[in-house]
């Protein structure tokens, strides 16, 4: 009996072989590699890979594909099973170079990947297949269509690549949207250093709170029009047409003023 595919986990498993290959030469899997997959199902993507790498975690909620993923890679002694919610693990825990990769839940991905860069130093580089409106919003350029909070937060700490996109049809079940994977590979060292990296994420989000008002509005009690001014930054524009580093020096003036 084929498995029933579970709504509330998000479950579309990607099925189309070229779109698998595909990911998996993206990857480029090596011998030494310490790999973990979120969510893999019943174990497309983790076949390609499982036998390329020197250890190999799998992190999947559902109790009704854990059976499936023992008989199949268990006696790998190199293959583990983490039975849990994937918001709820120390991804701090593991290897310092390791790899992650996954066919991401769409109900999940943005918390998720919230949750990732907070163990960056313990992670070589991610490659998920993602809703394609998240890629788009984690790659966006600065007063583009996605450009947001995600944006700007994901590129602070990571190099991200935009690598391809894919139709609904190559899942079981097809989602309602379609999809893209993309490459996020955290910076060893940082293009933008801010003094306060929880002053420069508060800062961040206040600055998208309202995201059709300006920078003198919604930064208004943290700083002034011309304390933004200061920063070389106009307070009448709006938070999206901001860079990465232009968004640092206003974290900075923020801590600053918190400092004083």
């Amino acid at each position: 009996m084929s498995h029933q595919h579970k709504k509330r986990f998000g479950q579309h498993f990607l099925q189309d072989q070229s779109v698998l290959d595909a990911m998996s030469a993206a990857i480029a899997a090596q011998p030494n590699d310490v790999m973990l997959e979120i969510g893999p199902g019943e174990g497309a993507l983790t076949e390609r890979l499982i036998d390329q790498v020197s250890k190999f975690t799998v992190v999947e909620i559902d109790n009704d594909l854990i059976p499936t993923l023992n008989k199949r890679y268990g006696s790998r002694a190199h293959f583990h099973i983490l039975h849990q919610d994937a918001l709820t693990v120390d991804y701090g825990q593991f290897h310092h170079c390791l790899r992650v990769v996954g066919n991401l839940p769409y109900n999940i991905s943005t918390p998720l990947i919230f949750k990732l860069l907070e163990s960056r130093h313990a992670i070589t580089d991610m490659h998920f297949m993602l809703q394609k409106e998240v890629v788009e919003r984690l790659a966006s350029e600065p007063d583009g269509e996605h450009y947001g909070r995600l944006s700007v937060m994901a590129q602070y700490y990571c190099a991200i690549e935009d690598l391809f996109h894919i139709g609904p049809e190559a899942f079981d079940p097809p989602p309602k949207v379609d999809s893209a994977v993309v490459r996020l590979t955290p910076y060893r060292q940082l293009p933008f250093i801010a003094k306060d990296e929880v002053t420069f994420a508060r800062t961040v989000k206040q600055c998208f709170s309202m995201r059709r008002k300006t920078l003198r509005n919604n930064l208004k009690g943290l700083l002034t029009s011309e304390q933004i001014e200061a920063c070389e930054i106009n307070p009448g524009v709006r938070a999206e047409v901001l860079s990465v580093a232009e968004f640092v020096r206003l974290s900075d003036a923020v801590s600053n003023m918190e400092t004083r």
